[in-house]
């Protein structure tokens, strides 16, 4: 296991005009679940679609028509509960959530109030320094996303999508456990890493299948830890729910925000009012949407159309044995495995796609060496491009062919970083390219001595300086690499240079 401190939150405060406040913050991450079809009917999941042309008749609430559940789904959900370190609930049930608006064609959305699918887990979120926090997960329901309406495409009239309609959502709920806006947002990567790992969800937020609802509410120093002893949530303030946050950048504003347009209202006198609230990205401030209805408003009832679920503990143990490795075991992996630094096994596990060619490439090979190739050269030109690393033009076959070279001593480094500019822009095999033209590194210690020798007797002054300051060796060593083109081996050349000065 990595050596982590869990610490206890460090609450983000903020000073008001009289006194000293402090942020808590929850949040509901909306995750759509890697289906190909919906959570209750066989249409297709398609991002990108003709809009209205992924919707089957139950996702248009056509009369007679009935939810059948897509067991995947089902499985999916269960499968992140358990990369979560969640329990898994073999009882639930799903529910009516009941509310009117034109992107709902039923009139209600199938969701689990009552009985959830997964119950309480945890996220560990690294903070640096070797510190990391708890974020507790209160619960995990499924339930279908509504879809979407269109304002923007005639001053007169709107439209709607019913494309999203149906689709599987797992909603993850947090305890108010967070207490800074960083805090928040790297809560968010740490989860869309587990869920892209476990591959339940592509955490793709620009397409909208990640996005966060973020409950905001201040309190006064010490109040935190009167919640956390009691569970009361009065402690913690009235809170208000930013809705629909798909940017760390943005959530990170939009609490900031929040918490000191709060800290201004109590501070005035008044009282902060629950509700729905949304972010302006252009002027950087929330702005109200609606008050923010409680449970009983929707009138929550047992969907009459689906059984309940009731799950085997056999079928759970065998999607727990089937769960890959996750980010954190895997960064500790790599740490004693490859000899990797902490630093660069995170940026090697960041992604489940950098962490397989990473480990493609290593296998068998320097592992420092490895890191050091895939991140410095490889993650640095993609980043440069706007490329993604399945998107590569140096596969890791090619990449690893290039370190081979270099541990046999056929190219110097610097010839390694030409090599890998001509595979990036050409393609081809490496070895083939360094003997076609002529780029294999000169390891005949009886050319190289010549070549020293020469360099020595044109440059008597400056040999009686390098005599002097030995630092000046450097020099000779440069004016060989260079009368080979770099291609001479380059510990050879120090080696000799040191030789021939001190004889």
């Amino acid at each position: 296991m990595l050596d982590l401190t869990y610490t206890d939150p460090k609450p983000k405060v903020i000073a008001g005009a009289r006194e000293d406040w402090e942020i808590v913050i929850g949040m509901e991450v909306h995750a759509q679940v890697s289906s190909k079809a919906k959570l209750f009917s066989g249409a297709s999941t398609q991002f990108g679609a003709e809009p209205n042309s992924n919707v089957a008749f139950v996702d248009a609430a056509m009369p007679g028509m009935l939810p059948v559940i897509n067991e995947y789904c089902i499985e999916q959900a269960v499968r992140t509960g358990l990369g979560l370190k969640a329990e898994i609930n073999l009882f639930s049930a799903f529910d009516r959530k009941n509310y009117f608006y034109p992107d709902l064609p039923q009139g209600y959305q199938i969701s689990q109030l009552y009985h959830p699918i997964v119950g309480e887990g945890e996220v560990l979120v690294e903070m640096g320094n070797g510190t990391a926090r708890r974020v507790r997960i209160e619960r995990i329901h499924l339930e279908q996303d509504a879809g979407k309406s269109v304002h923007d495409m005639d001053p007169n009239m709107s439209f709607v999508d019913l494309n999203r309609t149906g689709v599987a959502l797992m909603e993850i709920v947090s305890r108010p456990d967070i207490r800074s806006p960083e805090e928040a947002a790297a809560y968010v990567v740490k989860l869309r890493q587990i869920l892209r790992y476990l591959g339940t969800c592509d955490g793709n937020m620009q397409n909208g299948n990640l996005r966060a609802d973020v409950n905001v509410s201040v309190c006064r120093p010490g109040d935190y830890e009167r919640y956390m002893e009691s569970q009361d949530f009065a402690h913690l303030g009235t809170r208000c729910e930013i809705k629909n946050m798909n940017s760390m950048r943005f959530i990170q504003q939009a609490i900031e925000y929040e918490a000191r347009r709060q800290i201004a209202i109590l501070e005035d006198g008044g009282e902060v009012v629950q509700e729905t609230r949304l972010f302006d990205p252009d002027k950087g401030e929330t702005r109200s949407m609606r008050s923010k209805e409680e449970a009983h408003d929707y009138r929550y009832f047992p969907c009459p159309d689906l059984l309940p679920l009731t799950l085997e503990q056999d079928w759970v143990d065998r999607i727990r044995d089937s769960l890959p490795e996750l980010p954190d075991e895997k960064k500790a992996r790599f740490i004693t495995e490859y000899g990797v630094t902490e630093y660069d096994a995170g940026v090697l596990t960041a992604d489940v796609a950098n962490a397989a060619f990473f480990e493609d490439v290593a296998r068998g090979r320097d592992g420092k060496q490895a890191a050091n190739w895939v991140i410095n050269e490889l993650f640095g030109r993609l980043n440069k491009d706007g490329l993604a690393i399945t998107e590569s033009p140096v596969s890791a076959a090619q990449l690893g062919a290039i370190l081979d070279l270099i541990t046999k001593g056929d190219i110097s480094g610097k010839i390694a970083k030409e090599l890998f500019e001509i595979v990036y822009t050409e393609g081809g095999d490496p070895a083939q390219i360094v003997e076609e033209r002529g780029m294999k590194q000169v390891t005949d210690l009886g050319a190289i001595e010549a070549e020293v020798d020469r360099i020595i007797a044109e440059n008597p002054a400056q040999v009686e300086k390098a005599k002097v300051n030995p630092k000046l060796a450097g020099w000779f060593v440069g004016q060989v690499m260079k009368a080979t083109g770099g291609k001479a081996n380059p510990k050879a050349v120090n080696e000799i240079v040191s030789r021939k000065l001190q004889g």
